[in-house]
């Protein structure tokens, strides 16, 4: 996911004006409690850096840049940094300027950060081993700029906003772009502003042994655009039993990610339905394509968050024609963004070729999962209007294609999105209108599923879906097929002359499980993601053999864990499953490397030359599809299976690489569902006790 249309130019290239460049984020700590996150150094110090992306952000405003502490006549050294809580980070330093004069420091000082949506706290405590009283004079800068996202994201650098006093209320006040930023002084021995920092001191003696703890909270003040999803108890309920303490520590911290990613379509207090942000910090908001795959990665967990993915959708779902936006009747929306703050895109757009049929695909997959039978035939219209746009828009040449016809929005469309994602096995990139490999797939099964669908809650048909379904399923064989010496591939797509974009990419791993393929290429397909894409902590976005690859390239040789859990999931679904569980133990694999808590996507490293992979330098984390891509992939590899008439199925035996292990906690039909899988694969399913 990228908002990024074309290549970035820089000072080097002719005829180009020098730009700042994207910040990175891969060695921040980062908090998030949705529609807030806070992104801190290592330390936990907020600092403010020009072009820097730390701070305390709400609904895509940065509230706070510099949240600083520090002591009179000593520098504060780092000795302890837990950041592996989602809304809950942790900090000790020492002062060794203060308390006695020897080698083993004396005057300890811990900081606790809690996050909640519309505040953050920072509490401070410092303790005094030392053998005479000790004078610690306490500070905390505070500093704010109230910046939008989008201009941090670019690296603009603005100016910080003077506070003012609320001496009623006892409070300092920043304001500006609607928004408010509060911070409580009742615990505060002074204030100092100088120019546009508030720094607040604490004046304390401590004795032997003694300690004193102070704190303050800041609080955000408006109504945000979507409000907080609520705790909803996925990491307590569901969990990993396993010899090897990885697979546990990987699900329950996927989770306790997803949860802080959830929002409310309802941000006045109302009890709006839920979805999932898709990642902080850039993309804590609304968008089709991963908030849909996202729920239906999670579907053994929880079907109630499909549902009212859904319905946040369907209530957007396009009416008119708007080549500004790119919506159009029956499509599905790719971002909703504040339309009081500067996007490169319009506030709501729609530029996305997949999100349409995986709408369709999540709510078959929901009904048979066991979602509520009324919430279901609730949003068939609404699917059915996704099904009509399909037919629609594939009237022309057979395929869904997309194009960017205002010049402004993303030039590709599908789920690799940044500019050179579509090329050739030459490197050449493809020129649009494309048609993606994958969309094909989704179209299928969106209407084959959708049409079962329809028929089984006694809904008529959509005219022509089936035949066209059948028909787009015997041309896709014949045209994106590329044969090879190796034993052949699918392209990833067709350009706008029809010809194949022949390059390897791990797109083909969403055609499994979809029924495009037949049983020779399913297995070609699964050969190919387990060689020649398979890096050993996923699966290449590009092989390795084009000559445009590179590992820390976006869309171009990186692992993306989700895009490497769809694949595991369709493995799995076409009963590849030693394939399934050789690639979720990669994910597992590369995990460690990230504290369990996987970004976005990271290098393309070859887990036989590295132990773990470098980290992709600007990857959001945590990201919504990536943590259910970790719960989705565990799943898979025990190759259960259900029926809407609430049937468990498994396979007698499925692969051994992650070992043996248990599920406990999921559901289906309602009902709870456990699943096992012992040392040599064997499987057993039934209802939890």
């Amino acid at each position: 996911m990228t908002e990024v249309t074309q290549p970035v130019l820089d000072a080097s290239t002719p005829g180009s004006a020098p730009r700042e460049l994207q910040p990175l984020l891969h060695d921040l700590a980062t908090a998030v409690a949705a529609p807030g996150l806070v992104l801190s150094d290592a330390d936990g110090q907020v600092r403010p850096r020009g072009g820097g992306v730390a701070g305390w952000y709400v609904d895509d405003v940065r509230l706070v840049r510099r949240l600083e502490v520090g002591v009179e006549h000593s520098p504060l050294e780092l000795v302890r940094a837990d950041a592996s809580g989602t809304s809950r980070h942790e900090f000790a330093y020492v002062a060794r300027g203060l308390g006695d004069h020897q080698p083993d420091p004396t005057v300890l000082l811990e900081r606790v950060r809690t996050l909640a949506p519309d505040g953050v706290e920072e509490r401070l405590r410092v303790s005094s081993s030392a053998r005479e009283a000790v004078d610690v004079v306490l500070h905390l800068d505070v500093e704010s700029d109230l910046a939008p996202m989008h201009a941090v994201k670019q690296g603009e650098a603005l100016p910080a906003r003077a506070p003012v006093r609320d001496d009623a209320a006892g409070e300092l006040v920043w304001e500006g772009r609607g928004r408010e930023l509060r911070l409580a002084l009742a615990d505060v021995d002074d204030v100092a502003l100088d120019d546009a920092t508030a720094r607040l001191s604490w004046r304390r003696r401590l004795g032997p042994g003694a300690s004193v703890e102070v704190g303050v909270r800041l609080r955000s003040v408006g109504t945000p655009r979507f409000g907080p999803g609520g705790p909803v108890g996925w990491a307590e309920r569901v969990a990993v039993q396993a010899p090897d303490p990885r697979l546990g520590r990987l699900l329950t911290r996927s989770l306790l990610d997803l949860e802080g990613l959830l929002l409310r379509d309802g941000a006045d207090g109302s009890p709006g339905d839920r979805f999932l942000a898709a990642g902080s910090p850039w993309f804590l908001t609304l968008f089709g394509r991963d908030s849909l795959w996202a729920a239906r990665l999670l579907l053994p967990v929880d079907t109630d968050l499909a549902l009212s993915t859904l319905r946040v959708l369907a209530a957007r779902q396009g009416e008119r024609d708007d080549p500004a936006t790119e919506e159009q009747p029956g499509k599905i929306l790719h971002e909703v963004r504040d339309p009081d703050l500067d996007h490169q895109l319009p506030p709501l757009y729609y530029g996305t070729v997949d999100a349409t049929p995986l709408f369709v695909c999540l709510l078959a997959d929901a009904a048979r999962w066991g979602a509520d039978p009324e919430q279901v035939r609730a949003l068939l219209p609404a699917a059915r209007r996704c099904l009509e746009w399909v037919l629609e828009q594939s009237r022309e040449t057979g395929w869904l294609r997309y194009v960017d016809t205002s010049g402004t929005g993303l030039s590709n469309q599908g789920w690799k999105d940044s500019f050179d994602s579509v090329q050739h096995a030459d490197g050449r990139l493809a020129e649009a209108p494309i048609a993606l490999c994958e969309v094909q797939a989704y179209a299928h099964e969106a209407a084959v599923a959708g049409s079962a669908l329809l028929a089984a809650h006694g809904e008529p048909p959509v005219p022509g879906l089936l035949e066209w379904a059948s028909d787009l399923r015997a041309r896709f064989a014949r045209d994106f097929w590329v044969e090879t010496p190796e034993g052949g591939h699918v392209a990833i797509a067709l350009d706008r002359d029809g010809a194949r974009v022949d390059s390897v990419t791990s797109n083909l791993g969403h055609l499994l499980g979809t029924g495009i393929l037949d049983g020779a290429r399913s297995r070609r397909v699964a050969e190919v993601l387990v060689g020649e894409l398979r890096s050993g902590f996923g699966v290449h976005t590009l092989t390795p053999r084009s000559p445009r690859f590179s590992r820390l390239s976006y869309h171009g040789g990186s692992v993306w864990p989700h895009d490497t859990a769809i694949a595991v999931r369709g493995l799995a679904a076409e009963g590849h499953h030693d394939a399934a569980a050789l690639l979720a133990a990669d994910l597992v694999r590369a995990a460690e490397g990230f504290g369990q808590r996987f970004p976005e996507l990271y290098a393309g490293d070859a887990a036989d030359a590295v132990t773990s992979p470098a980290a992709y330098p600007a990857a959001c984390r945590p990201q919504a599809w990536s943590a259910a891509g970790a719960v989705a992939a565990l799943v898979a590899a025990t190759g259960v299976d259900v029926d809407p008439d609430g049937t468990r199925s498994v396979p007698e035996r499925v692969g051994t690489a992650l070992g043996p292990f248990a599920l406990r906690g999921l559901r289906a039909g309602g009902r709870p569902l456990d699943v096992t899988v012992d040392a040599a694969g064997g499987t057993t399913v039934g209802d939890a006790s």
